[in-house]
């Protein structure tokens, strides 16, 4: 008896014993670069590049969640990304580089990155009209805006491990479950001089900066399922 004035109580009780349920996401998210410097001299000077500021970006995706037991699900999320971040370059001696970038120091990169991750999403017990839980997984990534005008162009494709928190708040029609993950990439996103021969000075040595960038995100989604 008690048990079922427990079911009675809660909203959409047996919504989680459903095999497949799909849903939608939506997000902000602030994506970074992991830069490596090429340490090599380029025109006679060292330069190095850093991430200098980030800008809010937004994401939109598409949930399919296959129910594997009664504390773990497979999801797969394919989303569309839109992100800026900004390069600025500096001498060794940690002078403005004198380019063709604008103010001749920074570089503002956007991104739009299609990505398809595969998670495992292990949750706790329902305690009323709430579950914690936890996410982890990976996937690949395409960006889709690789512009060969710009001194920096993007490789393109990317994969990476995500992993995350969240909780899972019910209500009578729907679930709505806020998280919070951090993705870390493993492809070298810089498209190099080697296969770019329409760069020449001085839009080249930006490129020659630096030897590898990789992709780095940390994003805040809602879930609604």
């Amino acid at each position: 008896m008690v048990a079922e004035a427990q079911v009675k109580a809660q909203n959409n009780p047996y919504v989680d014993d459903k095999v497949v349920h799909f849903g939608f996401s939506l997000g902000v998210n602030f994506m970074s670069y992991n830069v490596t410097d090429s340490r090599d001299t380029v025109y006679g000077e060292v330069y190095h590049a850093r991430v200098s500021n980030l800008l809010p970006g937004f994401e939109v995706g598409f949930i399919t969640d296959v129910r594997l037991s009664r504390h773990l699900n497979l999801r797969l999320c394919p989303q569309l990304n839109f992100s800026s971040r900004t390069l600025k370059f500096l001498t060794e001696s940690g002078n403005p580089v004198q380019g063709t970038l604008g103010n001749g120091n920074t570089a503002d990169i956007l991104s739009i990155p299609i990505s398809i991750p595969l998670y495992l999403k292990w949750s706790a017990e329902r305690e009323g009209n709430y579950r914690p839980y936890l996410i982890g997984g990976g996937g690949i990534s395409y960006n889709v805006t690789r512009d060969r005008e710009k001194p920096l162009c993007s490789n393109g494709l990317d994969y990476f491990v995500e992993v995350g928190l969240g909780c899972d708040f019910y209500f009578s029609w729907f679930k709505l479950c806020p998280e919070i993950k951090y993705q870390i990439g493993f492809a070298n996103q810089l498209m190099p001089v080697s296969e770019r021969p329409e760069l020449v000075y001085p839009d080249d040595l930006y490129t020659r900066a630096i030897s590898r960038l990789t992709n780095q995100m940390v994003s805040i989604v809602f879930n609604f399922e």
